[in-house]
């Protein structure tokens, strides 16, 4: 909505009066508004409307209905409503395109008065000559109807015409014009000339020629795809015609509106020998709708006969069933615009038709609804009541077309609340979702899954629904058919537009004659019971399982593999594209691995646009009807011009060589976006290889007569039709070639390379994992013990309470994580106990155990726990998480509502190890049960399995021979596996003589492992890699100190390698990071989860390792009893998914690894009161770790007191008012306070407006270990009351000033204590935090700034700020809190806390200030407009600041780059901090940075010269 006015005006609407007066601004909205613009003028008119006025809102509505007929009457002299079909038929020639969008919303909007305009809103540029009248509904929803001036006059006589071939020729192309036919697709011949140039001749006609009949009329087909209006063929006799019958078979199976006319010679020339001349009566036999064979043209035969007869034809083409029709029009010559007489009596009774631009004959369908007919009325209610008493219901969506339906669709799944299955064809498979909103995915329950599930017997056995509704016929999945089919007897309600019986299963019991929109309609008004099972849960858990594994499977193959073109095609697609998907492999692959993702790109507009369901659809389009891989290319091409977007075109080889011909279309280049084509080469039809033919034919027969192998060169090809060629060989270069074709203004050719045998071989690899994937969440959810009816959070089990205590357990040597400290004669670990209590009484305890040389320390660590011990309690922790497939990143995120990976990776690794272990003890079950519940029959495999090989570990000090002696002790004890560190001495020469030894002490028959920790540079890990080389080693850990020397080490020194610290800094996602480390010479990867950051991720990697072949080893980092005997069951657990691994690839599955826990011999003492389950197995005479001694531990966990130093079980959070006088102001603060008094650290916070002091509870109750921390509500805010103190005959209020809020501050501060305080305030906190910094020096030790402002510079910014947030106020105060909440939340500044999960309850808190009138003034008092400006004040800053600000926040980056360039060079103390993962509201979107460096800005503080003076 525009807005207009002056600022420092004050105007007085009783007198009509203006003065100049500084601060006042003088603003209107008009009601009518006219943009002139370059190529467009705009007409506005604003419906202003409330509650107050003095008419109804429908009255509104058909008072404005009125105005906008008389405006369209001003365009069109007639008595009918705005001619939309004209409009149409002139959209084509000026490059334009219905905006479908629109018209949803506006005939969404105007479902309040119940009243429908029927209007076509379209968006036209470039138009010559047109107007444009747009109108709002509410500030962001409008429509706009384009108009063209003398749309309605034909620009050219028939009586011109200079013979009757000519006149009938124009007849039908005007015609077909008026039925909103404009795109002719003409295929060169000589017959059919009165066609051709009475089309081309035509001025709202658009014509395309192709020498290939067969090509062009999939590129009409493909036109009528993306258009959702027939295209019309013109093409001459002969097998011109016959070169059509695939592409009408396809719009005859697939419902395609398709108007062929045939040009014919008259019956004279038929069946005597003449040339071109064929029977063409019926050619297309039942595959068209409608034929006709005309007469040849004469006067003696009235012309109203040619447009009844098309017009007839045409309404058979577009009505139910909608396909193809057939007109054949047989001509005599002179086929040319040569004379020749004619008599213009054929044309009585035109007069009227040529007058306007109406069709001859309209056809009109009156719809009733199906009540007004008893009969359907019983039908439907019989459907009603099945699907009312569903106990297991599905929702199917097959292809569908139009928005409108997605729109229906989704609200009826919303309303289901069914699972929904989706083909790729429905839009919805690539669905964009919009992250700001999760709630989109929590209400529709999408299976994107279901294919790959259904490959587990045990899934196909137990997946049985009772009601099945299928929208749209065709479902591309076979496995899903299969299973439907297996479903049979159950309620099958199949819906369509169609009459057609499309049911190869003969199962369907109720067939619905029905659009989406209309079937959708009828359900939407009756209500039906929401039951969440357990059943639903189960569905929703194999989902998330197998989508997981197919992401990892797919990602974590290196090459450039077919699913993952599949996978990634989203990122190539965004609402303004489409994607065309070609047959055979190419849709199966993008059904079954196809990725919808989230999008954090939206506007206000579009959050308005989708406020009930936010997703966003994406269109998809395929030649489903018969499924030939003919025509696809020019039929993406036809698309592309229909629908008017840039269009991603995927198909096979062997498609695009079939229809090389296309690209003489797509060359043309006519009335439409730029195209790129994606061709996955694999040299052949690779589908066969997947079919059951390639197990049981030779591969010669196979290669010649199957996949027909060609060598054809897909470059020369483009370059002999001049179209731009990429070939790619690899994911990145996928990436870029994608990329860069979608910013390019030139279409494109992306040639992949394949390979019809690896392409075979990775689809059955991910089928196995995807498999073992369902079996496995099936074996972990059948052993659940869990209601059969639960209610809405269904596999949630409540947090009770969280404690936590300090441990220090002494060691008998030092850890060899670090080096030897000679001074010191005692070690310790220290590290915390994590006791998590379910609301059952289950009891889950952690272990977090920080390391130093991971940069985190115990006090780091504590405050995160002091964090989660209020963050927990009451939080729900889903059944889903031992199935360690990001579901716990997932959990962290919602739940807990911080990003997971600023948890520090101990704390993390803790969190998940009490969360894992309660989950096992509130199931009864072993952890090791809960990971992995399908345990082996084979007796071998069992034993295998009830202990873990445990590698021996030596700090290798001392001499070779000293070194030596004790490798063989451990030898004797019974070690397998040793590992040396190395890398400790001054020359790697001596490394070597110790290693060289050791190997000659112990023999060859013992695994030797050395570590070098990435201390050696690479010429001194390659002169040891020489020494060492017949030393037999099982690897060397990180040879050196960079990580891009591994590989080149590798390849050089010939040694196997191992990787530990290159995975310990990983990102959240590090599959793309591991592809170069799948070298066959790395063949270890050393996993520490305290490290790495907990067993989700740890298990990932380990994954990652078997599926490359190499060993995963679960290593400790020096943890107590409680957190080995977890590493134990992990590590048989890793184990088993070796063997299971190995077993899918057909690998051999080599001995079981030594895991890491060798540290246990440092423990001097325990946590746990109970012994640690290792020591030597008396059957193998090896030392072995118990899984059953470690799951005892577990479940019956006793602490041993004597090392636990203290423990947090709770605090006192202490609440309190202040009254406090400043000026004419008095003030009833709300204060809280948490920590203990004392002399030490006070901490004051200060929150942004519309916050309280509440904001800040989870970052004090984590900084009050160390400081005593107090929040309060700000004047205004909260419970805080302000009163005036001034005289009430006074003139005028006093204003809220900075100064004066800064004072009652002060004054505050002194009250609570005699020392200084550090500030930490956010946004007008922050504001005031610097202002009191900078004017209380002597009172504020430092301040911490978060998303702050000195103020505005400029007095023209300040003026209109003023004017802004005065406005607001007002606004604020009339119409009241929560309309005020609605409006700010929706600006930019918000839009990563919009996507936060906590943001419905922020929001909430918002909503509940005692004083309204208060916060309107505050937001007007200390508007930034009206604080002074205090950028000369920061030069000469002398108070300690640190700058904090969001990474998405662009806005306050900005300015906080600005401030530190002021501040920067004035003080050591000053700092800059940019905090990932968030935006403006930096402390409630991402808490744990803020928390650790306000942390350590006290340190810096207390450690500065100034503190100890």
């Amino acid at each position: 909505m525009s807005t207009y006015g002056f600022l420092d005006i004050n105007f007085n609407t009783e007198l009509s009066s203006v003065k100049h007066e500084a601060g006042s601004f003088y603003l209107f909205i008009p009601l009518i508004e006219l943009d002139e613009h370059e190529d467009i003028s705009i007409l506005a008119a604003t419906l202003a409307w409330s509650d107050s006025c003095l008419c109804t809102f429908e009255q509104a509505i058909r008072s404005y209905e009125s105005a906008l007929y008389q405006v369209s009457s001003h365009f069109w002299p007639t008595t009918e409503r705005c001619h939309s079909k004209c409009i149409r038929s002139a959209i084509r020639k000026l490059n334009v395109v219905e905006d479908r969008t629109v018209q949803m919303v506006y005939m969404n909007a105007l479902l309040m008065s119940g009243r429908d305009f029927g209007s076509y809103p379209m968006e036209l540029s470039g138009a010559p000559s047109f107007s444009q009248f747009c109108f709002k509904f509410t500030p962001t929803i409008g429509v706009a109807c384009n108009m063209l001036d003398n749309a309605s006059e034909m620009t050219y006589s028939v009586q011109d015409r200079a013979n009757i071939n000519a006149v009938w020729a124009l007849l039908i192309v005007e015609e077909c014009s008026r039925l909103g036919l404009t795109y002719f697709c003409v295929a060169p011949g000589s017959r059919s000339s009165p066609l051709a140039l009475a089309a081309s001749a035509h001025p709202l006609v658009t014509c395309i020629s192709c020498f290939d009949e067969r090509s062009l009329a999939f590129h009409a087909i493909g036109y009528a795809r993306g258009s959702q209006k027939a295209a019309v063929i013109i093409t001459t006799s002969g097998t011109a015609v016959s070169n059509l019958l695939p592409a009408v078979v396809e719009a005859s199976q697939d419902f395609v509106p398709l108007l062929v006319l045939s040009a014919d010679r008259p019956p004279e020339l038929q069946d005597c020998g003449a040339n071109q001349s064929i029977n063409q009566v019926n050619h297309f036999g039942s595959f068209v709708r409608f034929f006709f064979s005309l007469p040849s043209p004469t006067d003696e035969i009235p012309a109203r006969m040619v447009l009844t007869t098309l017009d007839s034809a045409v309404h058979r083409a577009t009505s139910s069933p909608i396909g193809p029709v057939h007109i054949n029009c047989p001509f005599r010559e002179p086929l040319d615009d040569s004379p020749k007489i004619w008599k213009s009596s054929c044309l009585e009774g035109l007069d009227t038709w040529m007058s306007n631009a109406e069709p001859f004959t309209k056809y009109i369908l009156v719809q009733h609804s199906y009540l007004c007919n008893n009969k359907t009325h019983g039908q439907m209610e019989e459907v009603l009541e099945k699907i009312q008493a569903v106990n297991k219901g599905l929702l199917l969506i097959g292809a569908i077309c139009t928005e409108d339906e997605i729109w229906a669709v989704l609200l009826l799944a919303k309303s289901l609340q069914w699972p929904v299955v989706v083909d790729i064809l429905s839009g919805l498979r690539l669905r964009r979702l919009l992250s700001s909103f999760p709630e989109v995915e929590e209400n529709i329950f999408f299976v994107d899954h279901l294919d790959h599930a259904l490959l587990s017997d045990s899934v196909r056995d137990w997946v049985q629904f009772d009601v099945i509704v299928q929208i749209g016929s065709r479902i591309t999945s076979k496995r899903i058919s299969q299973m439907l089919e297996k479903c049979f007897p159950c309620s099958y309600i199949l819906v369509d537009d169609h009459p057609f019986r499309h049911d190869p299963s003969h199962f369907v019991t109720h067939r619905i004659q029905s659009s989406a929109i209309e079937f959708a309609n009828i359900l939407l008004k009756a209500r039906f019971p929401h039951r969440s099972s357990k059943w639903c849960g189960y569905l929703q858990a194999l989902n998330m399982m197998v989508g997981q594994e197919i992401l990892f499977q797919v990602s974590a193959e290196h090459s450039l593999s077919e699913p993952h073109i599949a996978h990634v095609i989203s990122e190539a697609l965004s609402s303004e594209t489409a994607l065309f998907i070609g047959n055979s492999m190419v849709i199966r692959d993008a059904d079954m691995y196809g990725c919808n993702w989230k999008s954090d790109n939206h506007s206000i507009a579009d959050m308005m646009l989708k406020k009930e369901l936010l997703c966003k659809w994406i269109s998809v389009a395929g030649n489903r009807g018969a499924s030939g891989i003919d025509g696809l290319l020019s039929t993406a091409i036809g698309f592309s011009v229909g629908c008017n977007k840039r269009v991603l075109c995927v198909v096979g080889d062997i498609s695009f060589l079939h229809d090389t011909n296309g690209l003489a279309i797509l060359k043309q280049r006519m009335l439409r976006k730029p195209m790129t084509i994606l061709v996955i080469n694999n040299g052949g039809g690779a589908i066969f290889s997947l079919l059951p033919i390639a197990d049981r034919t030779e591969p010669r027969v196979l290669n010649q007569y199957f996949y027909t192998s060609h060598n054809i060169s897909i470059h020369k090809l483009c370059a002999a039709h001049g179209v731009k060629h990429l070939q790619v060989k690899t994911k990145m270069e996928l990436h870029d070639a994608l990329f860069s074709s979608q910013q390019g203004e030139t279409d494109c050719v992306i040639e992949v390379e394949s390979s019809i045998d690896a392409n075979a071989t990775f689809h059955s690899y991910l089928r196995k994992f995807a498999c073992q994937a369902a079996d496995h969440a099936f074996g972990i959810l059948s052993k659940l013990s869990l209601p059969e009816s639960m209610s809405q959070g269904c596999f949630h089990c409540k947090i009770h309470s969280m404690s936590y205590s300090l441990y220090r357990i002494p060691l008998c040597a030092p850890p060899t994580s670090s080096l030897s400290d000679s001074d010191r004669t005692r070690f310790y670990r220290e590290g915390f106990i994590l006791s998590l209590t379910l609301e059952d009484g289950s009891i889950g305890y952690g272990e977090v155990a920080p390391l130093e040389i991971c940069h985190e320390n115990l006090l780091d660590v504590e405050e995160q726990l002091r964090f989660l011990f209020h963050a927990l309690k009451g939080a729900t922790i889903n059944y889903f998480l031992p199935m360690l497939q990001s579901s716990f990143s997932s959990w962290i995120w919602k739940n807990l509502g911080i990003p997971a990976c600023s948890l520090f990776p101990s704390v993390r690794c803790g969190l998940e190890m009490a969360i894992l272990n309660a989950i096992a003890v509130s199931q009864g079950m072993s952890l090791l049960n809960i990971l992995h519940p399908q345990r082996a029959k084979e007796g071998e495999k069992s034993e295998r399995l009830s202990s873990v090989r445990i590698c021996g570990l030596i700090n290798s000090s001392g001499t070779p021979e000293e070194v030596a002696c004790i490798a063989n002790a451990l030898v004797e004890e019974g070690f397998t596996a040793i590992k040396i560190k190395v890398a400790r001495r001054a020359d790697p020469v001596e490394d070597a003589a110790v290693i060289q030894e050791v190997r000659k002490k112990v023999g060859c028959h013992i695994e030797l492992r050395v570590d070098a920790n990435r201390n050696w540079t690479y010429e001194e890990a390659i002169q040891f890699g020489c020494l060492v080389k017949d030393c037999n080693l099982q690897y060397i850990e990180e040879p050196v100190q960079h990580e891009h020397d591994i590989i080149r080490y590798c390849e050089e020194s010939g040694l196997p390698v191992a990787l530990d610290e290159t995975i310990d800094n990983c990102p959240e996602n590090p599959l793309n990071m591991l592809v170069k480390y799948s070298h066959p010479r790395i063949v270890a990867v050393v996993i520490k989860p305290t490290v790495i950051g907990g067993f989700e991720k740890a298990a990932m990697f380990a994954r990652w390792a078997h599926r490359w072949g190499k060993m995963a080893i679960i290593s400790a980092a020096f943890e107590s009893g409680l957190a080995l005997s977890t590493y134990i069951l992990f590590s048989c657990y890793v184990e088993m998914q070796n063997a299971d691994t190995c077993k899918l690839m057909n690998n051999e599955l080599a001995p079981s690894v030594a895991h890491g826990l060798g540290t246990y011999r440092w423990l001097e003492e325990d946590v746990t009161a109970d012994l640690l389950g290792i020591g030597r197995n008396p059957c193998t005479g090896f030392i072995e770790a118990s899984v059953a001694d470690a799951t005892h531990l577990l479940h019956k966990f006793q602490m041993n007191n004597n090392v636990i130093h203290r423990t947090l079980i709770g605090e006192d959070v202490l609440r309190y008012q202040i009254t406090l006088d400043s000026n004419d102001f008095s003030c009833s603060i709300n204060v809280q306070e948490i920590g203990q008094r004392n002399d030490g650290i006070v901490i004051v916070f200060l929150h942004g407006f519309l916050g309280t002091n509440q904001d800040w509870d989870r970052i004090m109750h984590a900084i009050s270990g160390s400081a005593r921390c107090i929040s309060v509500d700000l004047p205004g805010h909260g419970v805080t009351k302000m009163k005036n103190l001034f005289d009430d005959k006074a003139a005028q209020q006093p204003t809220l000033s900075m100064e004066i809020v800064s004072d009652l501050l002060f004054k505050l501060i002194e009250r609570i204590t005699p020392g200084k305080v550090t500030l930490v305030g956010y946004s007008m906190g922050a504001r005031i935090a610097l202002y009191m910094a900078l004017k209380f020096s002597d009172k504020i030790e430092g301040a911490v700034i978060l998303s702050g402002s000195p103020g505005l510079e400029d007095a023209v910014a300040r003026k209109i700020r003023r004017a802004k947030d005065d406005s607001r106020a007002r606004s604020l105060g009339t119409h009241g809190l929560q309309l005020f909440l609605d409006t700010w939340y929706s600006g930019g500044l918000w839009k990563s806390l919009r996507s936060h999960p906590y943001f419905n309850q922020i929001a909430a808190r918002r909503s509940l200030h005692d004083d309204v009138g208060g916060l309107a003034r505050v937001l007007s008092d200390l508007s930034t407009g009206r604080q002074p400006s205090l950028w000369e004040d920061l030069k000469h800053c002398r108070t300690p600041l640190v700058l904090v600000v969001g990474e998405e926040d662009e806005k306050f980056k900005e300015e906080a780059q600005k401030m530190w360039k002021e501040i920067g060079h004035v003080s050591k103390l000053h700092e800059m901090v940019v905090v990932p993962n968030c935006g403006h509201a930096v402390h409630l979107e991402n808490p744990l940075p803020i928390i650790r460096l306000v942390r350590q800005f006290l340190t810096r503080l207390r450690s500065a010269p100034s503190s100890k003076q």
